[in-house]
């Protein structure tokens, strides 16, 4: 904490104090049911405050989640709702409130990993935290879209269901796909509500969220679309599936929606969906940074996840930040035996915990940031084994984009 401004845990009777002040800081006015729904999800326990006086003037928050990561799924801690008012801005309480939060995940043996969506590219590096997925923001012309010849659609229906209909099935298809997909979380009940919240300020001047439900013959569900439409435009929110063809097909009904100009939509960096088109190019994608991830304890976070390759490495990690990361670690991989011990071997590898932060998801790669000078190379050929090992079979990705961790 600073000298000036102490941090502690917030009571629930002051949510509305610490709502307004992240509100006002965003620019925004505190209304019920703002910020995704917090009031209802928000773990006061997790949830910090900075104070001038009796004032709350910064504060930031932990949602724990779940989230699958190469070869397994682990508690990661969701970072979220981090504000300070802009009257007291450049007195260290972002970087007291960041160090809290580590270091009680440190001293509590809490989540191996920390991770956050970044509202400016330039805060969280300083905090050890690294660029692990992106987002491909997908702008198309829907006059141009249209599936290759022979794509493979199976021979299920999809229909449009209410929001009571289609929920039970929205929950069994995440359920399924996530597993499967490196930055996927969990979702309880109050994190599918928050997903699914629709009021009139959620929607944007756009319409009610149509939930578009892939059936089989046999009528199990293995895909969903969730999707508004406003003027001229079909923006998709979210699109889960468990098959291939489902896949194809629900894109098929999205591209013939009639009476829209456009379609937008936030996937992954290798969205199937391009390799469906005759014509590629009819949709355009930016690559923005999504998660990013901070790893909270070392030695933790690198036994948890699962390798690509075999792999016999000792790494040497610097971490100013959170010093009791700082020193040699013997990583040793070979299919799911994965250990990771403390180690005065002499290192392969020099790096900071930002480095393994971008590549604990298997998305950025370690050649990569080795090629930008960020990683030192003590053996030969240790940057390019450990890149392999580290990588993952498809991008990293959050369905929930900038929402992370709120749903």
């Amino acid at each position: 904490m600073t000298a000036t401004h102490p941090l502690r845990t917030i009571t629930a009777h002051e949510f509305d104090a610490w709502a307004h002040m992240v509100t006002t800081t965003y620019g925004q006015d505190w209304h019920e049911g703002g910020l995704r729904n917090a009031a209802s999800s928000l773990q006061p326990q997790r949830t910090i405050a900075a104070y001038d006086g009796t004032q709350i003037v910064g504060g930031a928050s932990i949602y724990g989640r779940v989230m699958t990561i190469p070869g397994a799924a682990i508690p990661v801690a969701g970072i979220t709702l981090v504000a300070v008012l802009p009257t007291h801005r450049r007195r260290g309480i972002l970087t007291a409130m960041m160090r809290k939060q580590l270091t009680d995940l440190h001293e509590s043996g809490g989540e191996p990993i920390a991770a956050l969506n970044a509202a400016e590219a330039t805060i969280y590096g300083r905090f050890g935290y690294g660029i692990a997925s992106h987002i491909a923001e997908i702008h198309a012309d829907k006059k141009l879209l249209a599936l290759r010849p022979g794509t493979d659609l199976g021979d299920g229906t999809i229909r449009l269901l209410d929001h009571q209909e289609a929920r039970p099935l929205l929950e069994k298809v995440y359920d399924i796909a996530r597993r499967g997909g490196v930055g996927w979380l969990d979702r309880t009940e109050t994190f599918w509500q928050a997903r699914l919240a629709d009021g009139e300020r959620v929607r944007d001047g756009g319409t009610a969220l149509r939930f578009a439900v892939h059936l089989e013959q046999g009528g199990e569900a293995t895909g969903y679309a969730l999707y508004r439409s406003k003027p001229g435009l079909v923006q998709v929110i979210e699109v889960a599936s468990t098959t291939r063809q489902s896949y194809a097909a629900l894109w098929r009904y999205l591209i013939d929606l009639d009476a829209h100009a456009a379609l937008t939509y936030d996937g992954a960096v290798d969205e199937p969906l391009t390799h469906l088109l005759t014509n590629p190019r009819a949709a355009r994608t930016t690559l923005i940074d999504n998660l990013w991830v901070r790893l909270a304890d070392v030695g933790r976070a690198l036994a948890a996840r699962r390798y690509a390759t075999p792999l016999d490495l000792v790494l040497e990690v610097q971490d100013p930040f959170c010093p009791w990361n700082a020193g040699r670690y013997h990583l040793q991989a070979h299919g799911d035996s994965v250990t990771c011990e403390r180690t005065q071997a002499h290192p392969a590898l020099r790096l900071t915990s930002a480095e393994l932060g971008a590549a604990y998801l298997g998305g950025t790669t370690l050649s990569s940031l080795a090629a930008a000078g960020r990683i030192e190379e003590l053996r030969p050929g240790a940057v390019s084994t450990a890149s392999l090992a580290f990588r993952g079979e498809r991008a990293p990705f959050h369905p929930s984009g900038w929402a992370f961790p709120a749903f």
